[in-house]
């Protein structure tokens, strides 16, 4: 029977290849033709679970029996999942076969012959697919998660205005720190640069090409037209290198806009602004209106008068805009009008953060794809402290994590552990060298959202070899979680930072305006990029979004809000807000394209070759799958289902139930969209933003 298994897992491998290295776009489904002329097609896989790096499926396949006809059969499997999210590729490991089904009248010697072939070609090839592919195998899945328990969405601050207006953000009370070299006096508790020279009263702030003057940090700023010499040299020499330059529209707009009001905030907010008395839209189908004049996403549900806001994927309600009392909606309690937007509105990016929606569906399958990397076991990185290393108990648990140190630091039972980058060190020491863990403390499981440390139960351990180990993270820790059947940005909660000789800050939800694209993932407000935020004298670059390496990307920010933030013209936010591996360029670390994984037992470095006797069906459509119970159902033109071997004389042959017919048009019409298009990276391709 090894050879039998063999032949079915190559078979699901097959399912999930791209033909060239130039990422070919696969059809469905593939034929493999044998040396004798027979063609056995293979039907586009069926995942339906994915936990870690191992995902769980079924597939269908069809090849002509003795007589001529076709017989299906279907086949579960398992198989361990590695990716690469700069490269837009995913790949099936050690696969499993764990069963199978074929109809009673197929001989063994039939079987046989097939497996026979299928071992010996499928080999040749390697398990390369692209991520949209992944996701569109992913797409029958009916439970994603459960969600993170425990996460808060009480309302911030959200502040209205009509005018241009940038929030500037200070975590707590400005806190200065003088640079001993320079003389010069900054406001180390904030991501943007606000500084004064010693023994003056003036302070100053930078961002964009403009320059502000204020007697206060927190109010009073007026424009200037230059700032002092010492302190324009002082902001230049720590400036953080850009990721992309606005384009020569984006310029123009900046410069005909003029510089913005300051607002000045010291607790968690968020600014809602609007180019003017807002301008209500209707939703077409719904009754609903929209406001066109801003970036920010605002819904009117015309029966109860009441306005919506999406901030950081979650929804407020209030009676009016003008700083009024706004209050959190639970995802499920949302006008039903809301599902029904059409895909073609300006505003239809907001079904990703509607339950039951098929773009929430998509954004869930997003919360569940791993990043994966193999870790050479020599790695290890060195742990800092300001001053001597305090530690702080997490309640209900057996872990406590490093009040002032920059990196993620843990001690459990008396041992150290240290993530960066996505990846667990450990230690027997707080300080000095940590070396790459072979174990993940299960402890972390038990965090809570509370902690300021909760991201870090999103990292893995997968496998340990003699030479490497095998990790990866889910965007979990990168701080996008599941709440009640749509994805959300952080917890919820506020952490204190550290203050000392350093400012340490902690994870943020709000105060960045946080949206999700259904083509680039979270992004943040483009306002905050080209020159306002990402000052670079703090210890970490832009240390408030996230753990290192994680780049989001931007909306049009205060001089574009007609365009809501997806205009061609950032293409350089559209390129960092797709999801970015933090393992790419890591010393020691190499994702999917670079591993020396087993492809089939081929051993080490020994690369598959292609084999040209498969290709895409141009008589089948890809209107086959198997139900839970591994019957195969043919979808037919006029939308029905039917039992694929529904022609030939077996016995006991399934028809579906509406339960079952339900659940194969629901997978059926992911796929279709998700194969499409609808899914992936990139500049917007349907209807929504698009400018």
């Amino acid at each position: 029977m090894k050879v039998y298994q063999l032949l079915l897992s190559s078979l699901f491998v097959l399912l999930c290849f791209s033909l060239s290295a130039q990422d070919e776009k696969m059809s469905w489904p593939r034929v493999l033709t044998t040396a004798s002329g027979k063609e056995v097609t293979l039907y586009q896989p069926q995942l339906d679970n994915l936990k870690n790096n191992v995902v769980e499926g079924r597939m269908a396949v069809s090849a002509k029996g003795s007589d001529g006809k076709l017989v299906f059969g279907a086949v579960w499997l398992e198989a361990t999942l590695a990716t690469d999210m700069d490269q837009d590729e995913a790949a099936l490991l050690d696969i499993k076969v764990t069963q199978t089904k074929f109809p009673e009248e197929v001989t063994d010697a039939q079987i046989e012959g097939l497996k026979s072939f299928l071992a010996d070609e499928i080999m040749k090839w390697e398990p390369r697919m692209s991520l949209s592919q992944l996701k569109a195998s992913l797409a029958g899945m009916e439970s994603v998660s459960e969600g993170d328990k425990g996460l808060r969405h009480d309302a911030p601050d959200i502040l209205y205005r009509e005018s241009a207006t940038m929030l500037v953000t200070i975590d707590g009370e400005p806190k200065f720190k003088e640079d001993s070299r320079s003389g010069i006096s900054y406001v180390m508790n904030t991501p943007f640069f606000i500084a004064k020279e010693k023994d003056r009263s003036v302070h100053y702030l930078k961002g964009g090409n403009y320059w502000y003057q204020s007697e206060s940090v927190l109010e009073g700023w007026a424009p200037i037209d230059n700032a002092p010499k010492k302190i324009k040299d002082f902001a230049e020499a720590n400036a953080p290198k850009e990721e992309g330059e606005p384009s020569d529209e984006a310029k123009e707009q900046m410069t005909a806009a003029g510089p913005p009001s300051i607002l000045v905030v010291t607790a968690p907010a968020e600014l809602v602004l609007v180019d003017g008395t807002p301008d209500y839209q209707q939703i077409s189908g719904t009754e609903l209106l929209y406001v066109q004049n801003t970036e920010s996403d605002i819904i009117m549900d015309i029966e109860s008068q009441m306005h919506y806001l999406l901030l950081a994927g979650r929804f407020y309600q209030s009676s009016t805009l003008n700083d009024g009392d706004w209050a959190f909606v639970d995802p499920e309690d949302l006008p039903a009008g809301f599902a029904n937007i059409p895909d073609d509105s300006p505003i239809s990016d907001i079904k990703a953060s509607v339950p039951g929606t098929p773009d929430a569906h998509e954004a869930l399958l997003d919360q569940v794809i791993p990043e994966t990397a193999e870790v050479d076991k020599n790695k290890t990185i060195e742990v800092t402290f300001d001053g001597d290393p305090q530690f702080s108990k997490v309640d209900g648990t057996a872990v406590e994590y490093a009040l002032n140190s920059p990196q993620t630091v843990l001690r459990i039972n008396n041992k150290y552990y240290c993530v960066e980058d996505g990846i667990w060190f450990t230690s027997s020491k707080a300080k000095g060298t940590y070396k790459v863990s072979t174990e993940r403390p299960s402890e972390v499981d038990d965090l809570p959202p509370s902690s300021p440390v909760y991201n870090v139960k999103y990292v893995y351990i997968y496998d340990v070899q003699p030479e490497v180990i095998y990790v990866g993270y889910t965007p979990g820790y990168y701080h996008s979680y599941i709440y009640n059947g749509v994805v959300v940005y952080g917890t919820g909660f506020y952490y204190r930072p550290w203050y000392g000789y350093y400012y340490y800050p902690r994870p943020v939800t709000f105060g960045f305006g946080v949206h999700w694209n259904p083509y680039t993932g979270w992004g943040f407000s483009v306002g905050f990029s080209f020159g306002w935020v990402g000052w670079g004298f703090h210890p970490y670059y832009r240390p408030y979004w996230g753990p290192r390496g994680f780049y989001p990307g931007y909306r049009g920010g205060y001089y574009h809000g007609y365009h809501r933030g997806y205009n061609r013209g950032f293409a350089a936010g559209y390129m960092a807000g797709q999801r970015h591996s933090v393992y790419n360029n890591r010393a020691g670390v190499r994702t999917l394209n670079h591993q020396n994984h087993r492809v089939n037992n081929l051993g080490a470095n020994r690369r598959p070759t292609n084999n040209n006797r498969v290709r895409p069906s141009t008589q089948r459509g890809n209107n086959v799958l198997t139900d839970r119970q591994g019957n195969v159902f043919q979808r037919t033109q006029n939308g029905n289902w039917q039992n694929a071997n529904s022609t030939r004389n077996t016995r006991n042959v399934q028809r579906p139930s509406t339960t079952q017919r339900q659940q194969l048009n629901r997978t059926y019409n992911n796929r279709q969209k998700i194969n499409r298009g609808g899914a992936t990276t990139g500049f917007p391709r349907r209807g929504g933003r698009r400018n």
